[in-house]
């Protein structure tokens, strides 16, 4: 199924294809902070409907994974990285996918703090 997501204000705008019946909460120090529900997508699932330049980026830790976010708003609606396989994924924030029915989701805990 195709979805269309955004941060709050709109400027940064997405479409993901993917069936979303589970998401991770993680609890990382970023994601802890920021309460996002993440489901993670092939990268080439996620199409940007906004210009690039309206993406504002944050790494930390190992540096591997993009943070994305609205300079406007602050929302992180996803990031992008590499997944187990060498392949390239995106983890996409459920909680910016208005058509996500977040109680309907599996939500799994995953000890992002865990080295």
């Amino acid at each position: 199924m195709l979805y269309e997501g955004s941060c709050h204000c709109g400027k940064v705008a997405f479409e993901v294809e993917g069936e979303f019946a589970e998401a991770l909460d993680c609890n990382c120090s970023l994601c802890r902070r920021r309460g996002g529900l993440l489901a993670f997508v092939p990268r080439d699932k996620l199409v940007l409907k906004t210009p690039e330049e309206d993406l504002s980026t944050y790494t930390f830790n190992r540096h591997v994974i993009r943070h994305h976010f609205c300079a406007k708003c602050g929302i992180a609606p996803f990031g992008e990285g590499v997944g187990p396989n060498g392949a390239a994924m995106a983890s996409v924030n459920l909680r910016c996918i208005p058509a996500v029915d977040l109680g309907a989701l599996k939500v799994t805990a995953y000890d992002g703090e865990a080295k």
